[in-house]
């Protein structure tokens, strides 16, 4: 694994971890690390940023919906990236052309949402598959309930959405609150898992990582892959899901040799029946920030 992927897999695991854990970490010195991590930056390579979990912010029903479009995909995943229930919009290489992830509070929500998306112009066919349990999510943090969030929080919230890495100095100034207060009330959020804060990294056939998703159709409860998926660094997000697989992954890899050797690993785990495979392309959309309003414990 090369220095770059190395440090983009530890950004997601800890967003805000300091240059100096970064550089322990990953046995370079804190100028090699920092410099890397600011070109990267600047660049587009990565975004870290801070997510809300959906489970606080009362979105229960989260879904994978693949698209079949007629004529060009583009203006179709145009459309979708304007849809405030999407929060991935990519266009893929397989049996479908978009797949986009949404994320809303009910049932009949979902059903409204995916009548809009069939009237979108273009729109051939979709398939949907619900998630019954997020297995692996840099941006699914599991809120464990019983928090009370008041205006500091949200406005802190707010800032890490566009810098997860924002300075606890400057995240005092705009909380008009001493550093330290305010670095014990982001632990608090990450902890209690309201937020999430990790790396987000950019997508294309030009970029230097992949990303290729995977549907399995399993023969049994699949232990052995759940198992195997939380502790597994190349997947970056996994869940069990209702409809025509009953598990979706996305793989992510600096070749597609690498994505390859990814996929023959899965087809070789136990229970794994089938499975069906979609290269991401480009990404349209890629933005789980929501606007946050101070809200009581729930």
């Amino acid at each position: 694994m090369d220095f770059d992927t190395q440090l983009i897999r530890a950004l997601q695991e800890d967003g805000r971890a300091s240059i100096h854990a970064l550089s322990e970490r990953l046995g370079q010195s804190r100028a090699t690390v920092s410099a890397r991590l600011r070109t990267m930056v600047s660049d587009g390579t990565v975004r870290v940023v801070a997510a809300v979990d959906p489970g606080f912010l009362g979105q229960h029903v989260l879904a994978h919906v693949s698209i079949r479009v007629d004529g060009p995909a583009a203006p179709v995943a145009v459309r979708l990236g304007e849809l405030p229930e999407t929060v991935l919009v990519s266009a893929v290489a397989g049996v479908y052309d978009l797949v986009t992830e949404v994320r809303l509070a009910t049932m009949p929500a979902l059903h409204d949402l995916l009548a809009r998306i069939r009237a979108i112009p273009g729109v051939n066919d979709i398939n949907t598959l619900i998630y019954t349990s997020i297995l692996r999510g840099f941006f699914v943090s599991e809120y464990r309930g019983g928090i009370t969030l008041d205006g500091i929080d949200s406005a802190l919230i707010e800032q890490l959405q566009l810098d997860g890495r924002t300075s606890y100095r400057r995240l005092g100034e705009i909380a008009r609150l001493s550093p330290s207060a305010v670095a014990s009330r982001v632990q608090r959020l990450v902890e209690a898992g309201v937020i999430k804060i990790s790396a987000v990294e950019g997508r294309s056939l030009s970029s230097r990582q992949l990303s290729m998703g995977i549907g399995l159709n399993l023969a049994g409860p699949g232990q052995e892959l759940v198992e195997e998926l939380r502790g597994w660094h190349g997947v970056e997000f996994a869940a069990l899901t209702l409809g025509r697989f009953d598990a979706v992954i996305t793989l992510g890899g600096p070749t597609a040799g690498a994505l390859h050797a990814s996929l023959e690993r899965i087809r070789s785990l136990a229970g794994v029946e089938r499975t069906d495979s979609w290269q991401h392309l480009a990404v349209f959309k890629e933005d789980y920030a929501r606007t946050l309003h101070a809200r009581p414990a729930h």
